[in-house]
């Protein structure tokens, strides 16, 4: 929605998002410095500053606990031992360490890595590293262990660029406007506005740019964490297949496509050689 010019709230607001920008503004850190070899995604959007990183994660973890509550109390949450959840938690093993260089945050969180029995060809990972696999994907789509650690990097990505958090930010910025920014800056509550947001985690729909961040990232830490990242063609071509032109849930608003495979192959060269490095000998 365009601000109309002669309005005071949203002159307000744009007097509010300037300040914003100016302050808001990430410094370059030790840890980005650390990625000068890999992909170049820039830095996380300063609008995740707008929202605090500890409420969205609390809320992640309440939400996931209830999503694997319910999976239990329905018998589709599997067991510890299930050769899937080992396959998919020695996959985690190997990655989680090399995503703590893209968010300092990440070394505090507290990891999971859980098996959801589903015929949905989905995975996610929320804020703060809660990770979940619907058995759809892995059955329907006979992912190898490379082309599971796309999916996990490519999830894992999302939560590492905060781009739920971003979300959030830009929505308290521009759809709420002045009145929000005020309790953004300690001006009233804004908590209860939090928890609304909180509850639509897993609905957010992520952009364009948000996806191939992912697709970027996930990349890199596969190919860090040993696993090939031409993976990530072969599980595209994948998803394709199985779409049969219509996206499954998974790729709902950004179905896979030509581009977003072009896109893959052409940041190749820049992860190949870690993984070349990763392997062992």
């Amino acid at each position: 929605m365009n601000d109309c010019p002669t309005c005071y709230f949203c002159a307000q607001r744009r007097l509010l998002l300037q300040g914003a920008a100016v302050s808001l503004v990430a410094p370059v850190t030790g840890l980005q410095l650390a990625h000068a070899e890999g992909v170049d995604v820039g830095r996380n959007s300063v609008f995740t500053q707008l929202v605090p990183a500890e409420t969205i994660e609390k809320s992640a973890a309440q939400q996931y606990a209830q999503m694997m509550q319910q999976a239990a109390a329905q018998k589709a949450l599997a067991g510890k031992d299930h050769p899937q959840v080992r396959r998919l938690r020695a996959i985690a093993q190997k990655t989680i360490p090399h995503a703590l260089g893209w968010n300092p945050r990440a070394r505090d969180w507290n990891w999971e890595v859980n098996l959801i029995g589903s015929k949905q060809v989905n995975a996610f990972c929320m804020p703060g590293g809660k990770i979940a696999f619907y058995s759809g994907i892995l059955d329907q789509l006979k992912l190898t262990d490379a082309e599971v650690a796309a999916v996990m990097g490519h999830e894992v990505a999302h939560a590492l660029r905060e781009h739920a958090r971003e979300r959030m930010g830009k929505t308290a910025a521009t759809s709420i406007g002045a009145s929000l920014l005020g309790q953004v800056l300690g001006l009233g509550d804004l908590g209860q506005t939090l928890t609304n947001y909180g509850a639509q985690l897993l609905t957010l729909q992520f952009s364009r740019s948000d996806e191939s961040e992912a697709d970027l990232v996930g990349m890199e830490l596969a190919a860090r964490a040993g696993f090939d990242p031409r993976a990530g063609v072969s599980l595209w071509q994948k998803m394709a297949i199985a779409s049969k032109g219509a996206p499954p849930q998974w790729l709902s608003t950004h179905p896979a496509g030509t581009t977003r495979i072009a896109d893959i192959e052409a940041n190749l060269p820049k992860v190949l050689p870690l993984y070349s490095r990763s392997k062992p000998g």
